[in-house]
């Protein structure tokens, strides 16, 4: 049995337990997605030339994307069902165990077409379970949180991408310290095996968790949905779409940031383990930026903040590019800085702003499908078509536009969001109300 604990002992165990799992889920997701663009074209995809083989096992990154709704709509079910803790305890053994058997595949020289079929399997199982972590995690530290630092503590947590990151290029700087031939012999295999260690640890974290005290009195009143996830799809379909595609310039950001820069490194000429730096760097700044705009949230307004990080990712693309062109350090860092001072502004609010939008009953589906449909939407093939966009045209031009094209319809959708108030009737009432009746609450509810 968990120990009696206080308020405050449950919320440092809820924000500490979430800000783990966020973690290791991203660095797993990363992992994955830096290895895809350097080496498994070469592992699993050999019998294409350089270019296809790069986009085919880019496609296999972005399979995941497909799976985190399938992900989102099932575990958001029995998040909202079952509870908060139970929901988070499975996703993080499914995604570790995928990624381990990732790191013990063998490759297309040994078992042939089997290989990448088998690849793109796990990578999908892995996308499920992150379309349930990265939700929930962000739930359990709100819900355990007092209003007025709920920001501030989901912020903490969603710095678990940024020390995903860091733990991921990290990892990766010292793999690709080995000479090349043994990186694709066997050194690429070592990250996703350590992943086995830091699974072990958050478990246990995770398993000491009580449930969260608003899922406790969602319970007690009676209030738990039989198909919460079809609720929201039925009832809240407007906002649902209008939350999914806010969050498209924040998957745009980071994962071209993060995965797609290192391919753009190697056509300027500039070094993998000085890109690996830069982007060291950047998550630093993300964790120290991202709670600083969680309070900001908390003092002043969430939509306001979500809505400048938004305006800043639309331009900072034309400052990135030109400053990676420079190829000089400094001016390669201020560009970093440029593209995720607007990311940092916009996440660091998003834990928070997200669940909000929808009842308490409804919160774990309603927050992870809009989240991952918009990872879908936004973050599945963004490598993918930079890539192609870089191949074509020779030009990063086509690419900035393309990030701009989705900071846009993010800006226009994201008018249309707001919270509700934490204890208004709305909250607690919506999830049983006519679907006529819930659109029109959703729609009075989004204008601002």
């Amino acid at each position: 049995m968990n120990p009696v604990l206080t308020p405050e002992g449950q919320r440092r165990r809820a924000v500490l337990s979430s800000l783990i799992g966020n973690s290791i889920e991203f660095y797993e997701f990363l992992i994955y997605g830096s290895f895809s663009s350097l080496y498994f074209g070469k592992l699993f995809f050999p019998s294409f030339s350089p270019t296809a083989a790069t986009l085919l096992s880019l496609s296999t990154f972005a399979v995941a994307f497909v799976g985190r709704p399938l992900g989102a709509f099932v575990f958001g079910h029995f998040g909202d069902r079952l509870g908060r803790k139970t929901t988070l305890v499975t996703t993080l053994t499914a995604m570790g165990g995928a990624t381990v058997l990732i790191g013990l595949l063998p490759t297309y020289r040994t078992i042939g077409v089997a290989a990448p079929i088998l690849l793109t399997a796990l990578r999908f199982v892995q996308g499920c379970s992150l379309g349930g972590e990265s939700s929930g995690g962000f739930l359990m530290a709100l819900e355990s949180a007092p209003p007025n630092r709920r920001g501030f503590l989901t912020a903490v947590v969603g710095t678990g991408n940024a020390w995903g990151l860091l733990l991921a290029n990290g990892v990766l700087l010292l793999v690709t310290m080995l000479p090349d031939r043994q990186v694709l012999a066997w050194g690429w295999r070592l990250p996703f095996l350590f992943s086995a260690v830091l699974v072990a640890f958050a478990l246990r974290v995770r398993l000491r968790l009580a449930e969260t005290p608003e899922f406790e009195r969602v319970k007690s009143e009676g209030a738990v949905r039989s198909m919460p996830a079809f609720d929201v799809v039925s009832r809240h379909g407007l906002l649902t779409l209008c939350a999914s595609l806010s969050a498209l310039p924040m998957f745009l950001v980071f994962y071209l940031g993060s995965v797609f820069s290192l391919r753009y490194a190697s056509t300027i000429h500039v070094s993998r383990s000085e890109m690996l730096t830069l982007l060291a760097g950047s998550c630093v700044f993300l964790i120290l930026a991202m709670p600083f705009f969680g309070r900001l949230g908390d003092r002043r307004s969430r939509k306001a903040v979500f809505v400048g990080g938004i305006v800043v990712m639309t331009a900072a693309p034309f400052a990135w590019f030109p400053l990676l062109d420079t190829r000089s350090f400094p001016l390669m860092a201020l560009g970093f800085l440029a593209l995720f001072a607007g990311f940092a502004a916009n996440y660091g609010v998003q834990g928070a702003f997200y669940p909000q939008l929808f009842p308490t009953a409804l919160r774990y589906s309603g927050m992870s499908i809009s989240y991952n449909v918009g990872g879908l939407l936004g973050g599945a093939v963004s490598p993918l078509v930079a890539t192609s966009l870089l191949s074509k045209y020779h030009s990063w031009t086509p690419i900035a536009l393309y990030m701009a094209a989705a900071g846009v319809i993010g800006l226009a959708a994201s008018l249309f969001l707001r919270e509700r108030s934490a204890d208004s009737p709305v909250q607690h009432a919506a999830a049983g109300l006519p679907a006529a009746a819930a659109a029109s609450a959703d729609v009075a509810a989004a204008r601002s």
